[in-house]
């Protein structure tokens, strides 16, 4: 809901708020925030919150440079988590500079372009996610493990779900927030849940997943529990994705389906664009060194280019039920300003060069996504519509981010190396 400067002060002064935290996305996609005391929020509302970003990645280049923090008013809420006396809201902000225009390399400035180009020619992009997420068992000292006491698997309730209270309350907490939850349940993997919400445009979206995973991680904390959107944390058992349902929306209809829930000309131009820039976008939609270890067969995780409407776990399915195309390789540590932002210039680049998606390809024709980091690097270097997205500066600033972190990686010796190597060799 979308207040005013007045509201909102009056809503504050009602409620007894006392802290306003005013929160950013970094080029991870993760959240950040800086707290002020409730005699602050006229001048932070006027953006004259200003912030030094020179230790944050992804921002700026070790050049001093003062950026303001930007209250947007309809992102306004209380914290239902914090403390009921001297309650906490928060905005989500956007960035600025001092001559008063908006920090091109702000992950949530990248969306709104996109949304903005896009929206010149009449469309608009609808999103549901489902998010999946587990829940550990923390030890004697706090800190998160990968243990837990659960066998639960896919829709099972209590008393074998240990994890459906904490589910409850993380709902509860976000419909107090005025988020509409579609569905929730336990997933496949034991400790594995997922929590789905409606259909907003993108923007709005991706700034509710932002809220969502600080919420289900603080609400698991009081059970004693660590929440996780780790793509893979246990080996032999699911991974968790964070599977995106789109629509693409024109005069209030979406477009990429017919009435009967076939493709339309415009669909599998969308379709196509996304399956042409999927292997240059896959660092982007799996971001982490362990993603890759989440996209292989037999978890019924996507590993190759595929589309389908009736093999559930393609990597782009088409739901005649739902009248959407289903994107299943993103998983929870995507930052979701970027990815919202490539799939829909992916899908537009589609329709814009009246691309055609091949007819549902046999096993012999479809060829596998990047299997780690470092290939979805390299296919990320030769997609010049990511850059172009992306923006320059903000494109080599994360490519050189997951390349250190990708040799990082391939600098470390595993215990699975010294089990099968040190005795032997």
């Amino acid at each position: 809901m979308a207040y005013s400067k007045a509201e909102i002060l009056q809503i504050v002064e009602e409620e007894d708020v006392e802290f306003i935290r005013l929160q950013f996305t970094d080029m991870q996609g993760i959240l950040k925030n800086v707290a002020i005391p409730a005699k602050g929020l006229c001048n932070a509302m006027e953006g004259k919150c200003a912030i030094d970003l020179a230790s944050l990645e992804g921002f700026v280049n070790g050049e001093t440079e003062t950026l303001y923090l930007r209250p947007q008013l309809d992102t306004f809420t209380i914290l239902p988590w914090r403390p009921q006396q001297g309650k906490v809201a928060r905005f989500l902000c956007d960035i600025y500079k001092a001559d008063g225009t908006e920090y091109e390399e702000s992950s949530r400035y990248i969306l709104k372009h996109v949304m903005e180009n896009v929206g010149k020619m009449g469309y608009s992009l609808q999103v549901n996610p489902e998010c999946e997420f587990f829940l550990f068992h923390t030890d004697d000292n706090g800190l998160p493990t990968t243990l837990s006491h659960e066998q639960a698997t896919y829709l099972d309730t209590s008393p074998v779900d240990l994890g459906e209270n904490t589910r409850r309350d993380i709902i509860l907490a976000m419909e107090d927030m005025g988020y509409e939850i579609t569905s929730s349940h336990h997933e496949i993997a034991p400790a594995q849940h997922e929590i789905d919400f409606a259909y907003e445009d993108a923007l709005a979206t991706a700034d509710k997943i932002m809220t969502f995973k600080v919420a289900v991680r603080t609400i698991a904390r009081r059970y004693g529990l660590h929440a996780t959107f780790m793509p893979k944390p246990r080996s032999g058992v699911h991974g968790s994705g964070m599977h995106l349902n789109l629509k693409l929306i024109r005069d209030g209809r979406n477009v990429l389906m017919d009435e009967d829930g076939v493709l339309s000309e415009e669909g599998r131009a969308f379709l196509a664009g996304i399956l042409n820039h999927i292997p240059g976008m896959t660092a982007i939609l799996n971001p982490l060194v362990n993603s890759y270890k989440r996209l292989v067969p037999g978890f019924e995780a996507p590993w190759e280019l595929s589309w389908s409407a009736s093999q559930r776990n393609a990597l782009l399915r088409v739901r005649k039920d739902t009248l959407d195309i289903e994107l299943r390789s993103p998983d929870g540590a995507a930052n979701p300003y970027l990815a919202f932002a490539l799939c829909l210039a992916a899908g537009m680049d589609g329709i814009n060069n009246k691309m055609q998606a091949q007819e549902e390809m046999s096993d012999r024709e479809r060829v596998a996504l990047p299997e780690n980091l470092g290939e979805a690097l390299a296919a990320m270097k030769n997609d010049q519509l990511v850059c172009d997205t992306l923006g320059t500066n903000f494109y080599n600033k994360y490519m050189n981010a997951k390349r250190k972190e990708w040799k990082g990686y391939l600098e470390q010796v595993s215990e699975w190396e010294l089990e099968r190597y040190l005795y032997q060799i």
